[in-house]
């Protein structure tokens, strides 16, 4: 809990109080977010014991984890480990390694199990290429199609964030960001679109989040989306595509900056990240 001087006066800042803001804007999808959001890795309890929800929560964990270099290419994933570690049965945490395998963040090798895999930053940029293009067709439909209360509630959505960004709280701005880019998938009016943009995201989220750690990278995602909402607002699909892509390759590129700045951290040249400028696909 901080206070915070805004316009001359003090306002008391809290995450839930942020949250709390946003769920009035859009319940159903920052009851999710904030529900992520909470994960740090941790023990989880009886209330959070469905299986399938488990399996996502050590999954996003993990990706975190992979993305932010803590766990290193090559290293070990064993599932009952991983049961443990995160208090639950063996179903979730085996669901969650083939999730991760199935997003190329985790290899299955003979007699070693589940280990962490290495990624080239061209694969990733040729992911995020991907993800621009799927998020700019997004928002193209969606400035089309959006109800007059749903473009009211992405422009509070984000509104919502400028607090976020004020008091530098990186790790909920993150969070944040996946609501907002939710709202436009929703808002396309088209489920099957929808649904594929959120499997494309969902498989690069850990790196999503990572990048926004490269510095002052969040604030500038900020403004990025204020640019986005103004064209939204317009009802300007074209500029709105046009400037979701520059978001999303920018953010690409700040994901690069941030993988250099790990490996120039680590004194022996090792990478401090899943991903290699010359790893072979």
């Amino acid at each position: 809990m901080m206070s915070l001087l805004l316009g001359g006066g003090s306002i008391l800042y809290t995450r839930r109080s942020i949250f709390g803001r946003l769920a009035h804007v859009l319940l159903p999808i920052t009851k999710k977010v904030v529900h992520w959001a909470g994960l740090k890795g941790g023990e989880m309890t009886s209330a959070q014991a469905d299986e399938p929800l488990l399996s996502e929560r050590i999954r996003r964990s993990l990706a975190d984890e992979i993305a932010s270099g803590a766990l290193r290419p090559g290293t070990s994933l064993d599932e009952q480990q991983v049961a443990q570690r995160f208090g639950t049965s063996r179903t979730p945490a085996r669901e969650a390694l083939r999730q991760l395998a199935m997003d190329e963040l985790v290899e299955v090798r003979p007699r070693r199990g589940a280990v962490v895999a290495e990624l080239s930053v061209e694969r990733l940029i040729d992911m995020f290429e991907m993800s621009a293009e799927m998020e700019a067709l997004c928002v193209r439909l969606a400035s089309y199609r959006m109800h007059p209360l749903e473009r009211v509630q992405l422009a509070r959505l984000h509104e919502s964030s400028a607090a976020l960004v004020e008091a530098g709280d990186v790790e909920a701005y993150a969070a944040f960001n996946l609501a907002f880019h939710e709202a436009i998938y929703s808002a396309t009016h088209n489920a099957y679109i929808a649904e594929q943009a959120l499997a494309l995201r969902n498989r690069m989220a850990g790196f999503r989040r990572a990048q926004m750690f490269e510095p002052e990278r969040f604030r500038r995602s900020f403004e990025e989306h204020r640019d986005i909402v103004d064209a939204v607002m317009r009802g300007d699909g074209e500029e709105a595509a046009r400037r979701m892509r520059a978001h999303l390759m920018k953010a690409a590129g700040a994901l690069e900056r941030h993988v250099a700045s790990l490996k120039a951290d680590n004194k022996h040249g090792e990478s401090g990240s899943p991903l290699s400028a010359g790893a072979k696909e």
